[in-house]
């Protein structure tokens, strides 16, 4: 594994400190996606095979992606502000820090021992024990191992949580981070129970009328950079309710930008009932999104990231615009080129 600044213990020594426990909190971050659920559930689903008693909690109490409800376990989340339960344990997963946790960092503050199993580096350990390996291609690929060092029998119901979240992060085995070692894992989690058919026509061939009506209006609101190498597009509140559409109607809309000919970055802006602009970046080739999405305050890895944006959905369309050398683009408010 890579050395990260935060990594202080191996997941042998992460398996022997849960061995001794009872009672867990597993929580991800914001806006969860197949690689933070299916990390969170897998956990949990191991973890309650030694009789152990396991609640995963969302950091927030928000909209989940609609083609996620087909993970084993989905049904029991429960936001951290309405978690009332015991927290011996708080582990975090796919999440680096306090910060992302959300509504959940009351119950990592009070727990007795906190975790940390991610792939994303940051400065510093949010963990008593952390384990970060940015290598690896999703969280759930460490979970997967933690579960086999925990002695867990690795079933259908682990296997289908961790291959989920590795499909997702590596968009399909699309990525750059697609490497050996994460068809590897992906080929023991298929031999275990996965279906990657089912598994990928429930996220990815099961989409709403909405979202594709909204993938229209992704599509009209496009800018490209003179050369083409960039794309940037955003969908206001408006877009969502005229199209009758939800913030998981809105998750392919990245995709489609970085899937042109000759785009190396696409940003994908999104506007929130509450008026908050989320940020999504995606890149080909060398190209450093997570840069960018540390200069708006986000993170996440080279080929994708993310923010949230402090300003208003123009401000933002503008920063972004300049940032990726794009010049006037449809902006919110005036009608489309």
């Amino acid at each position: 594994m890579a050395v990260t600044p935060q990594t202080n213990t191996t997941l042998a020594a992460i398996a022997c400190a849960l061995r001794e426990r009872d009672h867990f909190v597993i929580c991800g971050h914001v806006s969860p996606d197949g690689d933070c659920l299916g990390s969170q559930l897998a956990l949990a689903a191991a973890l309650r095979q030694a009789g152990k008693q396991c609640a995963c909690v969302l950091a927030r109490d928000e909209e989940l992606p609609r083609d996620l409800a087909f993970l084993p376990g989905f049904d029991g989340l429960v936001p951290a502000a309405r978690y009332e339960g015991p927290c011996e344990v708080f582990v975090a997963v796919d999440v680096p820090t306090t910060e992302r946790v959300g509504d959940a960092a009351h119950l990592q503050a009070a727990a007795d021992l906190t975790v940390t199993v991610d792939h994303h580096a940051v400065p510093e350990a949010m963990s008593v024990l952390s384990y970060t390996d940015p290598d690896v291609a999703s969280t759930t690929m460490l979970v997967w191992e933690l579960a086999a060092v925990l002695g867990a029998e690795r079933d259908r119901i682990v296997a289908t949580c961790c291959y989920t979240g590795l499909m997702t992060d590596t968009g399909r085995f699309q990525y750059q981070n697609a490497d050996a070692a994460a068809f590897a894992a992906a080929a023991e989690m298929v031999a275990a129970g996965a279906e990657p058919a089912v598994i990928s026509r429930r996220i990815y061939q099961s989409r709403s009328l909405a979202s594709i009506l909204l993938e229209g209006r992704n599509v009209d609101h496009m800018a490209l950079s003179a050369d083409g190498a960039a794309a940037l597009s955003w969908l206001s509140q408006a877009d969502f309710e005229a199209c009758g559409a939800c913030k998981a109607d809105a998750e392919p809309m990245v995709d489609v930008l970085r899937a042109i000919d000759g785009v190396e970055v696409a940003c994908m802006l999104r506007e929130q009932p509450d008026g908050e602009i989320r940020g999504s970046l995606r890149a080909k080739g060398d190209a450093d999104v997570a840069a960018i999405a540390r200069a708006f305050g986000g993170g996440g890895h080279t080929a994708a990231a993310g923010f949230t944006f402090a300003g208003t959905l123009v401000q933002a369309v503008d920063a972004l615009a300049e940032r990726l050398g794009i010049e006037c683009p449809v902006r919110p408010g005036e009608g489309v080129r």
